[in-house]
């Protein structure tokens, strides 16, 4: 359904640092930087961060989240400690799981830099 995935910055290489340490958990590779942004590529669709070409700040969107999917629980941890460790701000409840309509899912939240919410997401199979 998407292309790709944009979120503004105030600051390329925080950015740049932080995501290449989430995604990198997520087995894709670091971030290629073009000109005013960095972009991440996987089979799926790019992720990109920019610094705004209108020259106003970036903000975040309230009330909006970008999920990223993991293949294990142990990857939706191991995405969450690269984020704190790398300038991100838990947030919500702790990395774990949650049950509801569409299943047992392990999640994890984080802030980025900019403050934006992004989320790591796990469906545990049905038993």
């Amino acid at each position: 359904m998407f292309s790709h995935v944009m979120v503004g910055t105030q600051n390329l290489e925080q950015s740049k640092k932080f995501y290449d340490a989430v995604l990198g958990t997520l087995d894709i590779s670091a971030g290629r930087i073009d000109r005013h942004r960095v972009f991440w590529r996987s089979k799926t669709g790019l992720f990109g961060v920019s610094i705004p070409i209108d020259g106003k700040p970036a903000t975040f969107a309230n009330g909006g989240t970008i999920g990223f999917t993991c293949t294990s629980a142990e990857q939706v941890h191991a995405w969450h400690a690269a984020g704190v460790a790398n300038g991100g701000t838990s947030i919500e409840d702790p990395p774990g799981v949650r049950e509801g309509a569409a299943g047992k899912m392990v999640l994890a939240y984080l802030r980025d830099p900019d403050g934006n919410k992004i989320c790591a997401l796990y469906r545990v199979p049905a038993a």
